[in-house]
């Protein structure tokens, strides 16, 4: 089967096209961290993904299998009742360079990615970039509002707070350091501390 025919192929052979989300497929955008981390779990069970000129990942994924998501740093792009949600997406023949891409490329053997699985690898990746998600709406330590996907950063040197559990929105999050990724002794000892 060529990409002809499958049932969407991009229209545009010569640049970036804004086309409606909840036609033809619905999309998952994925932050460059989990995205990639992610990406790797999932290998060869990858449908088509597109990368943009910015690094965010978006997998396509059937419409409507991927409604309620709740993941940090993770969005679901589909058709709401009353707007229409757009993704810029490549010519085919896009499948490398710093411009947005297909960092899978789009075949009749990589079209739509299984939701179910994809949670799973972005789930996972969550969980490894972030640790376990906080309970409740935590303040970012940037610009002091709640946030609802608190992502935990080093508190700047010099301050009292410096080695306490510190969280960012996801907009500040780049403006420190990521805490470093637990390894084994350290999600023994959060384990055994009671934290997980």
């Amino acid at each position: 089967m060529s990409i002809e025919a499958l049932p969407w192929t991009p229209p545009n052979t010569e640049d970036v096209e804004a086309l409606p989300v909840g036609k033809w497929w619905d999309a998952v955008r994925a932050a460059p961290t989990v995205g990639e981390r992610a990406l790797k779990t999932l290998g060869d069970q990858n449908g088509a993904v597109i990368q943009d000129k910015h690094g965010p990942l978006y997998w396509l994924v059937p419409v409507g299998s991927a409604s309620s998501w709740h993941l940090r740093q993770v969005r679901v792009l589909a058709e709401l009742a009353d707007e229409i949600t757009y993704l810029g997406v490549p010519p085919a023949s896009w499948t490398d360079g710093l411009r947005t891409h297909w960092r899978v490329p789009l075949s009749a053997n990589r079209y739509l990615t299984d939701a179910e699985r994809l949670w799973g690898a972005l789930a996972e990746a969550d969980r490894a970039e972030y640790g376990r998600a906080p309970e409740g709406r935590q303040l970012c330590y940037h610009c002091k509002l709640p946030t609802d996907e608190p992502i935990p950063v080093e508190a700047e040197e010099g301050r009292s707070d410096v080695g306490k559990i510190t969280y960012a929105c996801p907009p500040h999050a780049p403006l420190y350091s990521k805490r470093r990724a637990r390894t084994l002794t350290s999600a023994t000892a959060t384990e055994h501390e009671g934290r997980r």
